[in-house]
């Protein structure tokens, strides 16, 4: 159950991912992680109402806090590298933030079997892998490179976070999930704000404004939902099983975004990439049977 979980975060953080870098080539990228942040906060809001989730409140959802506070500045960094440089070697960067909930999973006593340290090292190169190296293929800019792997800090510190961010019932994620957001969106309104009190802006510079926005809510809801979803089966995941195992199959998330550029955008794939994609299966499959 833990690799079938982190599995799926794995579908659904490639899709978000995939989703909010086509969304700032249209529009800032503070304007995209407020905008669909705010829709998961009114859809888990409405579920913690529903669900009576409040009773689950205590000390642990400080993590839950944390984890709100560090997310805009992640997804900022990442959404503005994937709007630099190609989706197919930015994402697979981004995962190297795995190294954060690795490490804490080995501190906090996880010991893997020897199956599953082979499948974390052959994951984690096929993630590398798949992201290049693009020698001859679109520039990577220096500056999306080092968005990238701030971001990539940021994600790890998050997967950490939030593992230990709720307990042990269904309710108790969902409030969990609700602080983390609305952290979310305290957090990159406030930066929002400022950008624009500094001459930033917030809306797209097409002449569409507001209409773009609107135009583009199901996306954005998707892309928020997608990440709210991700979180909740990373979650569960990391509660089920060895957090070590849990992170690396979350994290196969880039081969997931790197096809969909692939089949939405015709970003090529190189030998190098398919290699990698293929190494970080039989990671997968080493750390499912260890």
């Amino acid at each position: 159950m833990t690799a079938l979980f982190a599995l799926a975060t794995s579908l659904l953080w490639g899709l978000a991912d995939f989703g909010g870098g086509l969304l700032t080539r249209r529009m800032p990228a503070l304007t995209v992680v407020v905008a669909s942040q705010a829709v998961a906060v009114v859809v888990l809001g409405a579920v913690v109402i529903a669900t009576g989730g409040w009773s689950e409140a205590g000390p642990q959802l400080w993590y839950a806090v944390a984890a709100g506070a560090v997310g805009p500045v992640a997804m900022l960094c990442f959404y503005k590298a994937l709007a630099l440089g190609p989706m197919g070697v930015v994402s697979p960067l981004g995962s190297l933030g795995v190294v954060v909930p690795v490490s804490v999973g080995l501190l906090i006593g996880d010991r893997p079997g020897l199956l599953q340290f082979a499948g974390i090292g052959v994951a984690i190169a096929g993630v590398v892998l798949a992201g290049g190296p693009e020698l001859r293929g679109a520039p990577v800019q220096r500056r999306s490179v080092l968005l990238t792997l701030v971001a990539a800090f940021g994600f790890g510190s998050v997967m950490a976070l939030i593992a230990e961010a709720f307990s042990s019932t269904l309710t108790g994620l969902f409030l969990a999930l609700f602080v983390q957001r609305v952290t979310n969106v305290v957090v990159g309104g406030g930066a929002l704000y400022v950008s624009v009190k500094r001459g930033g802006r917030a809306l797209p510079e097409d002449g569409g404004g507001m209409r773009v926005v609107w135009a583009a809510l199901p996306a954005l809801a998707f892309v928020g939902l997608a990440d709210v979803a991700a979180n909740g089966t990373y979650s569960i995941a990391a509660q089920l099983g060895p957090v070590t195992v849990a992170a690396v199959l979350a994290n196969l998330y880039p081969v997931v975004t790197a096809l969909a550029a692939r089949g939405v955008l015709k970003e090529r794939l190189r030998a190098v990439q398919a290699a990698g994609a293929g190494l970080a299966l039989v990671g997968t499959v080493l750390l499912a049977t260890g």
